[in-house]
Formats: C-alpha cells, sequence, structure tokens
C-alpha cells in the first residue's frame, strides 16, 4: 500500500517542472507521473490549474485564501463592533458604581 501524500507533498518548483515536461510533449503524461512518483490525476490536475492561470482565471489555492481573508475581516470587523460596545458598558456601569 502506498503511503498517501498531502496536497503540500510537493513544492511549487517541482510541480511547475513536472507541468513544463508535460508540456513539452516528448512523453506521456503517464509516463513522467509514474518517473516522478506522482499519480497521474494529480499532474493532470496541476496542468489545469496552470492552464486556467494563463487564462486569467484565479488558481484554487489563490481564490481559497481570498474567500478565508474576506471571512476573517468579516469576523475582525465584527469583533472590534463588540469589543467597543464592552468598552461603553463598562464605562456605563463603572459611573453608577460611584
Amino acid at each position: 500500500m502506498k503511503k498517501r501524500r498531502g496536497p503540500s507533498a510537493y513544492t511549487d518548483e517541482f510541480r511547475q517542472e513536472a507541468v513544463r515536461l508535460v508540456e513539452a510533449g516528448l512523453r506521456p503524461l503517464t509516463e513522467i507521473a509514474s518517473e516522478l512518483g506522482v499519480h497521474p490525476e494529480t499532474l493532470r490536475t496541476w496542468c489545469r490549474m496552470r492552464t486556467k492561470q494563463r487564462e486569467g482565471a484565479p488558481a484554487t489555492v489563490r481564490v481559497l485564501l481570498e474567500e478565508e481573508n474576506r471571512r476573517l475581516r468579516r469576523e475582525t470587523a465584527r469583533l472590534m463592533e463588540e469589543r467597543e460596545i464592552l468598552k461603553q458598558a463598562t464605562a456605563f456601569f463603572a459611573k453608577d458604581a460611584r
């Protein structure tokens, strides 16, 4: 049984070089994939992502990071608003305690 690797198991340079070999068209994708120790579908996915990047469509990873960034900005704004409300409430109740 082969050890399953995560998405960060390969460096960007490795991926770019693998895609370059496929794009050169000197050998079949499956042959290049087995030579590099990568599953053929993984290599096909890298090639598709590279094509989308060239066509101007954002890469999947970049899209995910932008979505997370938007989510974190919304959460930060909400937390800052809550903090401001708590500060005002603290000042109000501190005034009544005197």
